[in-house]
């Protein structure tokens, strides 16, 4: 996670014009990223469970909008991202529970929504390319059956105007704002009141899925 404090190259990739230009029409002329992350699945791995990007990374003004870059062909076979087409709309934030299925880590899963199996789509991607979806719509990846990476780089951006309370570890109170942002397009708007900081370090995530692991909501 957050590659992009020790990588310049990876920080080029989060400005990249094309991003940017696409960041543009779904957020606004003002752009900050708070997240960057790169998904190393390999063969046998699990997926992740059903959830919202808002759930974890609230905005408070629907903004925010994931960038999805496949480094390896994303397929079917070894794990690509599936969707429930439209579920954003609603504008609902679902609860999330304790997941038991072992085709997934155990990062909670969305529930209450009313979708079944027969609902979700894949979104199998060629190398290089990418797909951007909402923070509200419903998504989830599969298990890794294949014998082969599927590797990705996703990150978060959201529109530079709206405050931020949330921190990678936890949320803050309501009217806190994070200030560990990297502006990618137009200005900031709060960069007279507040510098931007440096508070989030690099790290890699571990394994999830262990006995007895339990989601928790309050986290």
């Amino acid at each position: 996670h957050f590659p992009h404090k020790i990588s310049e190259q990876v920080q080029s990739l989060v400005k990249e014009p094309n991003t940017v230009d696409v960041l543009r029409q779904c957020i606004g002329p003002n752009v900050k990223c708070m997240q960057t992350m790169m998904f190393m699945k390999g063969p046998g791995k699990r997926g992740q469970a059903c959830h919202q990007d808002e759930y974890y990374i609230p905005t408070r003004d629907r903004s925010l909008c994931a960038s999805w870059i496949a480094l390896d062909d994303a397929t079917v076979e070894n794990g690509c991202i599936w969707v429930i087409p439209g579920s954003h709309k609603k504008g609902i934030i679902y609860p999330m529970e304790n997941d038991t299925d072992e085709r997934f880590d155990s990062s909670g899963c969305s529930y209450g929504h009313g979708y079944t199996e027969s609902d979700w789509i894949p979104v199998e991607l060629e190398s290089g390319s990418s797909v951007f979806f909402d923070g509200y719509l419903l998504h989830r990846s599969l298990p890794n059956k294949s014998q082969r990476f599927r590797r990705a780089f996703a990150n978060h951006y959201m529109s530079a105007e709206s405050l931020l309370p949330w921190t990678n570890d936890g949320r803050f109170d309501v009217g806190d704002d994070m200030r560990d942002v990297l502006i990618v397009s137009g200005t900031d708007p709060y960069a007279q009141f507040k510098p931007v900081q440096d508070l989030t370090k690099p790290f890699v995530r571990a394994e999830t899925r262990q006995k007895g692991a339990v989601f928790n909501e309050t986290n």
